[in-house]
């Protein structure tokens, strides 16, 4: 569905369907489940946005639309009903994101590894501190959007999934397990993780980061959450960064060349790939995000090799990613299979 195909008045007369055969009745009709996220508020009453959209869309277009056709799903649905002037309410917020599940993982190591109440004073605040996140927008949020209640209620969540824990855990997400191994197995570094975090909502630095579409940080493997990476990858975008890195590179070796595997753009490509480099921040997320980036931060590699640092954590170096290379290169020439074990290359014949 393509924005302005259903009119107001579709929608009415399908409102009006609804008031005369019931929820139910209505949902059945024309196959559509009930809302699990968001419902449009009308006169008083709610209805299921979906369907409500779904069958506008069958009094402008001569058809059902079906809920695939929807275009973002409940979202889409959600976008015309506000430019058309209805009123839309979230029922449920949206799940927690690894950020917000890694403040509130830092809460339960610094409380023993026990769960917290809702009027502890720390709950109070972690629960105005996520608020605050650039994380999900106001139009997916509700009143009890990280109140207090859903703070105390997500410590539980995580300190029941501990492995010294006996009793039977709390209902939470895989994601919660996830985010709770990785404090065990790296708690220094998620601690780092933790205060960057604080810090740069607190400057304010985090919050004015530009957007950086979903799909594509999905090609990211970032166990401190995606804050600091949006931060680690604006600093590795900064134009001024680049250049300077880029000619102090040439000033000292003439050329450019990936630093992990050597390749040339210009050699390749001619003067279509001259002066065209990957700029990369070797610091880790849980180091970086207080001072000024330096050139010595920075790392020019190609493309290829970028995505492959970013792709499983911990990012390796490029001195390390050369390494790996070369492991891969020499295995391939003496006939070896290389392998994985333990993140560690093994070669068989």
């Amino acid at each position: 569905m393509r924005k302005g195909e259903i009119t107001r008045e579709a929608v009415l007369k399908a409102l009006g369907e609804y008031d005369q055969l019931g929820p139910d009745a209505f949902r059945d009709a024309y196959g559509y489940g009930k809302a699990l996220a968001y419902v449009l508020v009308h006169e008083g009453r709610e209805y299921d946005s979906e369907a409500i959209v779904g069958v506008a869309y069958k009094h402008d277009q001569g058809r059902l639309l079906e809920s695939d056709e929807l275009s973002g799903g409940r979202g889409h649905a959600v976008a015309e009903l506000k430019r058309l002037g209805f009123h839309v309410k979230v029922v449920r917020n949206p799940d927690w994101a690894r950020d917000e599940l890694i403040l509130a993982c830092a809460l339960v190591v610094e409380n023993g590894w026990r769960g917290l109440d809702a009027n502890d004073p720390r709950v109070v605040e972690l629960s105005q501190l996520l608020q605050m996140l650039p994380i999900h927008d106001g139009a997916s949020r509700n009143e009890t959007f990280r109140n207090p209640n859903g703070v105390a209620r997500k410590t539980f969540d995580i300190s029941t999934r501990h492995p010294d824990y006996r009793k039977k855990p709390t209902n939470g997400g895989a994601l919660d397990l996830t985010v709770l191994r990785d404090f065990l197995d790296r708690p220094t570094e998620m601690m780092e993780a933790v205060r960057l975090i604080r810090v740069g909502i607190a400057s304010g630095e985090l919050q004015d980061l530009s957007p950086i579409d979903d799909d594509e940080l999905d090609d990211y493997s970032a166990p401190e959450g995606r804050l600091l990476l949006r931060q680690h990858l604006r600093r590795e975008r900064n134009r001024s960064l680049r250049k300077r890195k880029i000619e102090s590179v040439l000033r000292a070796r003439g050329r450019l060349a990936c630093e992990a595997c050597e390749f040339d753009f210009e050699q390749q490509y001619g003067d279509r790939g001259a002066g065209y480099i990957e700029c990369h921040h070797v610091v880790p997320l849980h180091e970086a995000g207080e001072g000024r980036t330096k050139l010595a931060d920075l790392a020019l590699i190609c493309a290829n090799c970028h995505r492959m640092i970013h792709r499983r954590a911990p990012w390796p170096t490029p001195p390390e990613l050369r390494a790996l290379i070369e492991t891969q290169t020499s295995a391939s020439t003496n006939g070896a299979v290389p392998t994985q074990r333990n993140g560690q290359t093994l070669t068989s014949a």
